[in-house]
C-alpha cells in the first residue's frame, strides 16, 4: 500500500488506543478492528472520506436513508464503527453509541469537576432522574472530548474547542443538537459561577431554535396498533408481561418512564384506577384501570411475574429479576412485535412507546374528546403541549380534502 494505507493504519492504531482509554471491552475492540481493517482494504490508496465510507456501507446493505430500526444488529454495528472512525479522524475523539455510560478515565481535576457538576444538578437545580442521567452522560462526554485533545485543566478551554465539540453532533437531529447545546450552556454556566473558567463562555454556544409546533408527533394507524397487540404470544411469561406493557402505552398513553416506574401500590383495584407520579413532570396522575388493561395486568401478576421483593410492577424475566434500567425506553419490546407483525411505520421516530402514546391522543381528538380531557389523560402540565395534536387533526383533514378533490375529478 501507498501513503494513504499507512495513513489508515496510523488512524486505526490511534483509534484503537482511544477505544481502550474509553473503557470498551476487548471483545468489542476486536470486532471494530475487523470492520476497520475491511474499510481500510476498501479505501485502498485513497484517503478516507464520508463519500467512500458511504459506498462501503452501501455494499453491506446500509444506505444513507436506512432507518436504524430496519437494520440488523450486525449492520448497525458496521454503521457505528464506520461513523466512529470518521469522527475520530475529524476530532481525535468519538462518542459512545446509545445511552451507555462513558467509562473513560478522566484526570483527577476533570473528575472532580464532573462530580461537582452532577451534585449541583441534583441538589441545586433539582433535575429529575432522566435529566440527571442525560447531564451525567453529557458532561463525561464533553470532558473526555477535551482531555482527548490534550486539555488537562478546564481553564484552558477556548471557544474554538466548544465549536469543535458542537460540530461533533452535526449528524444528529436538530432536537438532539439543541439538547446538547443546552447541556453545554448549563455546564459552562456552572464553571463560570464556580470561577473555574476566566470568562462566561456560554455566548459562544450556538442557539438551535426549534419551533414548538415544528414537528407533528408520529402516529400509528389504528389497525397497526391492533396488529402489534395481536403479534404478542400471550401464553408465555414474556408475552404476558409485554402485552400488559403495550396496553398501558396504547390504551392509556403512559410514557415509557412511567411504565418502568409503576409500582404495585399504584394499582388501585378497589377503585379501578392506576395512580403514579409522572417521571417527566413530577405531577400525580390517575388513569382508569379498564377491564382490558386490568385483565392483562392480572394475567401477568398471577402467572408470569417473578416472586421478588421489588415493588415495581414490571421486571426482567431472568435472574436477578430486577426492574428495567432507568435508561430503557422499552423500544426493543415494541420493535420485536412490530417486525413480527410486519408493520411498516408511517414516519421516522414512530417506533417507540411515544408513537403509541401520540396515536392515542390523536384518536381521542378524532373522536371529539375535548382538549382539556386529552391534556389530563396525557398528563400534560401545559395546554400548549396538547395543542400540537390539533395540528395533527388539521393535517389529517387536509389529507381527506385532497383525497376528495382527486376522487371528484
Amino acid at each position: 500500500g501507498g501513503s494513504s494505507s499507512t495513513e489508515m493504519e496510523r488512524l486505526i492504531q490511534s483509534a484503537l488506543a482511544h477505544l481502550e482509554w474509553m473503557g470498551f471491552r476487548p471483545k468489542t475492540i476486536a470486532k471494530k478492528l475487523r470492520l476497520w481493517e475491511a474499510l481500510a482494504q476498501f479505501v485502498g490508496e485513497e484517503s478516507l472520506s464520508t463519500t467512500l465510507a458511504g459506498r462501503f456501507l452501501s455494499e453491506r446493505g446500509v444506505s444513507e436513508d436506512t432507518r436504524g430500526l430496519s437494520l440488523t444488529k450486525s449492520q448497525r454495528a458496521i454503521r457505528t464503527a464506520v461513523r466512529q472512525l470518521i469522527e475520530f479522524k475529524l476530532h481525535r475523539y468519538f462518542q459512545r453509541e446509545g445511552s451507555g455510560p462513558n467509562t473513560a478515565t478522566l484526570t483527577p481535576e476533570l473528575e472532580t469537576i464532573r462530580r461537582g457538576y452532577e451534585s449541583f444538578c441534583r441538589s441545586q437545580l433539582g433535575h429529575r432522574p432522566q435529566t440527571l442521567r442525560q447531564r451525567a452522560r453529557f458532561i463525561t462526554r464533553f470532558l473526555s472530548f477535551q482531555q482527548a485533545r490534550g486539555i488537562t485543566s478546564i481553564a484552558e478551554i477556548r471557544p474554538a474547542m466548544l465549536s469543535a465539540f458542537v460540530a461533533q453532533h452535526a449528524h444528529l437531529k436538530p432536537g438532539s443538537v439543541a439538547t446538547a447545546c443546552g447541556c453545554l450552556r448549563s455546564l459552562l454556566g456552572y464553571l463560570y459561577m464556580r470561577g473555574l473558567v476566566p470568562e462566561d463562555l456560554r455566548i459562544h454556544v450556538p442557539a438551535v431554535r426549534i419551533p414548538r409546533d415544528a414537528r407533528i408527533p408520529p402516529k400509528w394507524k389504528r389497525e397497526d396498533v391492533e396488529a402489534l397487540l395481536s403479534a404478542v404470544d400471550r401464553a408465555s411469561p414474556k408475552g404476558k408481561r409485554d402485552y400488559a406493557i403495550l396496553l398501558l402505552a396504547a390504551r392509556l398513553g403512559m410514557r415509557a418512564g412511567d411504565i418502568r416506574g409503576l409500582r404495585l401500590e399504584g394499582l388501585r383495584w378497589d377503585e379501578a384506577k392506576i395512580e403514579f407520579i409522572q417521571e417527566k413532570t413530577r405531577q400525580a396522575q390517575c388513569l382508569p384501570l379498564t377491564e382490558e388493561v386490568g385483565g392483562a395486568l392480572i394475567e401477568y401478576l398471577r402467572h408470569a411475574r417473578p416472586v421478588t421483593s421489588h415493588r415495581e410492577v414490571f421486571l426482567r424475566l431472568i435472574p436477578p429479576f430486577a426492574p428495567f434500567a432507568g435508561s430503557s425506553a422499552l423500544w426493543q419490546i415494541i420493535t420485536s412485535y412490530r417486525r413480527r407483525a410486519g408493520i411498516k411505520l408511517p414516519a421516522k421516530g414512530a417506533g417507540g412507546m411515544h408513537g403509541l402514546r401520540h396515536s392515542l391522543a390523536s384518536r381521542l381528538l378524532e373522536e371529539g374528546t375535548p382538549l382539556e380531557t386529552i391534556s389530563h389523560v396525557m398528563g400534560h402540565v401545559s395546554p400548549d403541549s396538547t395543542m400540537i395534536y390539533a395540528k395533527v387533526a388539521v393535517e389529517s383533514l387536509r389529507d381527506v380534502a385532497l383525497d376528495w378533490e382527486v376522487d371528484d375529478e
